[in-house]
């Protein structure tokens, strides 16, 4: 090196001022700058969730009852749908008890618990329409609270049949991503890789793929974040019926060039993976997102081969369980 080049600090500094100076209005992925410089958190989750709380709007204005509902788990959906259904019925169950003990007929107590336990599966009976006729509404209160009932089950029930359907055919990409991505050995030199899995049966055509990086910068570790797009061995894939791995070379033009495992974690390094392609059951474009922090990286190390010897047939297959194993070199 001679005298006038310049040392690697320096031109890590000039680059830095340079990026200041002429700041890219398209580079911060519509976090904003504030989120950019200030997050000391993930931006976006292994689950590809935002790490972002919205504050100061009215519970009218960001609440979407439908959309909650559809986007919640299996379990949750359930939980709530019984909930809502016990509540209801016992809703009704207390009007049918303040109509009166005579409200319905075949009240054989006259205790207010035992009244409401009746009643209770009386609502059940008229919210599902089953009707079996051992108990029924005998004044004209008790009638009008049947009619508002049966109105309300009607209501429910296709409000409810509708939710579900749209719940079981909304297409969804559940797309499985390695634990951790690697950074291996790769053509004579090093790459950064992951690996991803589709656990439907279903078919995915023209997937494409987009690896950007996070990451503040070795000049300034406490200023802002920039985010670059990291090339790949291949964006795209016309099919994707088992695994893929994508693979970004570490190249001498690679922002990764120069940065070590340690630099990755100190200057809070985050790779933010984008999937769209095209799922022919459903023929619509479905999405999938997930992201890799400095410290979930694993060097040195390789994934382990996924593929089982053919069989009698020929029929090659793929080890799911594999998909997180490594192999270390």
């Amino acid at each position: 090196m001679t005298a006038l080049e310049p040392t690697r600090a320096e031109r890590r500094a000039s680059d830095g001022a340079q990026a200041d100076a002429n700041p890219d209005p398209n580079a911060d992925l519509g976090f904003g700058a504030v989120v950019a410089r200030e997050s000391r958190q993930r931006l976006l989750n292994r689950d590809g969730t935002f790490n972002v709380r919205r504050v100061g709007l009215r519970v009218t204005q960001s609440l979407s009852i439908y959309h909650y509902l559809l986007t919640i788990t299996w379990t949750k959906f359930l939980l709530f749908l019984g909930s809502g259904y016990l509540l209801a019925n016992a809703v009704f169950a207390v009007v049918y008890v303040a109509c009166g003990p005579d409200a319905l007929s075949g009240n054989r107590h006259f205790d207010v618990p035992h009244r409401f336990g009746e009643a209770f599966f009386f609502s059940v009976h008229t919210l599902a329409t089953i009707g079996y006729g051992n108990v029924a509404p005998l004044t004209v209160a008790a009638n009008l609270v049947v009619t508002i009932e049966s109105l309300v089950g009607l209501i429910s029930f296709a409000v409810v049949a509708g939710i579900v359907y749209a719940r079981v055919a909304r297409p969804v990409a559940r797309i499985l991503f390695s634990d951790h991505a690697v950074v291996a050995p790769y053509r004579g030199g090093r790459a950064l890789m992951f690996r991803i899995v589709n656990q439907r049966s279903s078919q995915l055509v023209d997937l494409e793929a987009k690896l950007l990086l996070a990451r503040r910068r070795k000049s300034r570790p406490n200023g802002d974040r920039e985010f670059l797009n990291l090339a790949l061995e291949r964006d795209r894939v016309a099919f994707f019926p088992l695994s893929w791995t994508i693979v970004h070379p570490i190249t001498q033009d690679s922002p990764l060039w120069e940065y070590d495992e340690q630099d990755m974690r100190e200057c809070d390094t985050e790779f933010l993976i984008l999937l769209n392609g095209f799922d022919e059951t459903f023929s619509q474009t479905v999405h999938a997102r997930s992201s890799y922090r400095g410290d979930e990286i694993v060097w040195n190390a390789r994934f382990a081969n996924m593929f089982n010897p053919p069989d009698e047939e020929g029929v090659l297959t793929v080890d799911v369980r594999k998909l997180h194993e490594l192999d270390h070199v």
